[in-house]
């Protein structure tokens, strides 16, 4: 991460109230400051930048981007952190993966953990993994790709890129986990395109859209 320059685009916010602000982060952009100053840069810093109250309820590697939601109080944390605990939220995905995807919707059931001589590389493991389900509805077929929904079901640290490599179809542009032909992408082809949730004033459902950016 030495090599860390992250975008400047400007703050992208799709929406704020008394308890939330939701933005789409670029990719690229640390969720939260990594280990020393050269990676003090984040999405958090920015929104507390705009929104001094800002506190954190999940995050996004670096390299997807899209949607993200920030509490505005200690009680939306709260509210908020405990629908992602217990997977309340619904998160969908826009990924464009190396071959071709077939069939065109399945599940993947893979139990997931940190590759310890590798991390922050994560891998399959029956034995001591900690369960991860992702569901894939396959959008379009392309030359040598496949543009595919997926919906984890579990939030899991790199799942949703795990679970396509263990597949066979690592996501372009992976700086982890793809290889030759696949990794040659400008960036990361990983986009978290909707986050439903419960609204912490209230608990109305609302959801929340980026704009697939490739």
């Amino acid at each position: 991460m030495s090599d860390y320059n992250p975008p400047t685009d400007p703050l992208d916010v799709l929406h704020d109230d008394h308890e939330i602000v939701v933005v789409n982060k670029p990719a690229g952009l640390l969720s939260v400051p990594g280990k020393g100053e050269h990676l003090a840069d984040c999405l958090l810093a920015r929104v507390q930048d705009a929104y001094p109250q800002a506190l954190l309820v999940h995050r996004l590697d670096r390299d997807t981007s899209g949607v993200m939601i920030f509490a505005l109080t200690p009680h939306a944390q709260r509210h908020l952190g405990l629908q992602f605990e217990k997977r309340q939220t619904k998160k969908t995905y826009v990924a464009r993966v190396w071959g071709k995807l077939e069939p065109k919707t399945g599940e993947v059931d893979l139990p997931l953990i940190v590759d310890w001589p590798n991390r922050p590389l994560q891998k399959v493991c029956h034995e001591t993994g900690r369960a991860a389900f992702t569901e894939w509805r396959v959008m379009r077929y392309g030359s040598d790709e496949t543009r595919v929904r997926l919906i984890p079901k579990t939030g899991r640290s790199h799942q949703l890129r795990v679970h396509m490599l263990a597949l066979g179809h690592p996501i372009l542009g992976d700086p982890l986990y793809a290889e030759g032909a696949a990794l040659e992408f400008p960036r990361l082809m990983l986009h978290s395109e909707e986050l439903r949730i419960r609204h912490p004033d209230g608990g109305a459902g609302v959801k929340f859209r980026a704009k697939v950016p490739f």
